[in-house]
C-alpha cells in the first residue's frame, strides 16, 4: 500500500474525513441519550415543585408560559398551577456568572413556600451560596434576615440591606444576591399579575 504524500491537500481532507466522523458520532450519541436526559429533566422539575411547594404530594394542573417586559426586555416566565400553591420559574440574567434561574413557590396570598436554584454559573464557595443561604436557618440558611422563605415580595422589601431593602446578602456575592433577589421579585410580579387577571 502506497504512503500518502503529506501535503496540504491531503492533510485537509484527512482532517475533514475526521471531523465528519467525529460529528456524525457526537449526533448519534446526542439521540441515543435525548430520551433519558429529557425524562431527568421532568423528574428534576417535579422534585423541584415538590420542593418549593414544601409538600411530598404534589399534582400539577397547568403549565403556563409568560412573556413580560421587564426594564425594556422581554423576559419568559413559567407558571406551574397545582392543587398546593404556585411554582414560578424566573431568570434574572445579571448574576455575577451570567444567567441564574430559579423556581419559587408561592401560596395563595403570595407568600414564599420554597424556592430552588435550576441553573447557574456563580463561584463555588460564594455566589452558589444562593441555593442555601436565603432557606430558613432551620433548613441551612444563613439567618432569619437573609431568609426569604415565608415572606412575601408584596409586604418585603426584597433588596439587599446594602441597597435599603429587608434581605441580607450572601457575603462576598452581592451582585449574585441583588440577581437573585430581582429573579424572586420577577417571579412573584408574574404570580401576582395572574392571579389579577384571574
Amino acid at each position: 500500500m502506497e504512503k500518502l504524500k503529506s501535503n496540504i491537500q491531503n492533510m485537509v481532507l484527512v482532517l475533514v474525513g475526521v471531523a465528519l466522523v467525529c460529528g456524525g458520532l457526537l449526533a448519534y450519541v446526542n439521540q441515543l441519550t435525548k430520551p433519558a436526559i429529557e425524562k431527568q429533566a421532568e423528574l428534576t422539575l417535579a422534585d423541584g415543585i415538590k420542593s418549593v411547594l414544601a409538600t411530598d404530594n404534589v399534582t400539577v394542573n397547568n403549565t403556563e408560559t409568560v412573556t413580560r417586559t421587564v426594564n425594556g426586555k422581554e423576559s419568559t416566565y413559567i407558571i406551574y398551577t397545582t392543587d398546593k400553591g404556585v411554582a414560578v420559574e424566573s431568570t434574572d440574567p445579571n448574576a455575577f456568572g451570567g444567567k441564574l434561574k430559579v423556581l419559587v413557590g408561592f401560596d395563595d396570598n403570595g407568600t414564599i413556600l420554597g424556592y430552588t436554584l435550576l441553573e447557574h454559573a456563580e463561584t463555588p464557595g460564594l455566589g452558589a451560596k444562593a441555593g442555601e443561604w436565603f432557606q430558613k436557618p432551620e433548613n441551612g440558611g444563613n439567618s432569619e434576615k437573609a431568609s426569604i422563605v415565608g415572606k412575601s415580595p408584596k409586604t418585603d422589601n426584597f433588596t439587599v440591606s446594602k441597597d435599603g431593602g429587608d434581605i441580607d446578602a450572601i457575603t462576598a456575592s452581592t451582585i449574585t444576591s441583588r440577581a437573585f433577589l430581582s429573579a424572586v421579585r420577577e417571579a412573584y410580579n408574574t404570580f401576582a399579575e395572574k392571579a389579577a387577571a384571574k
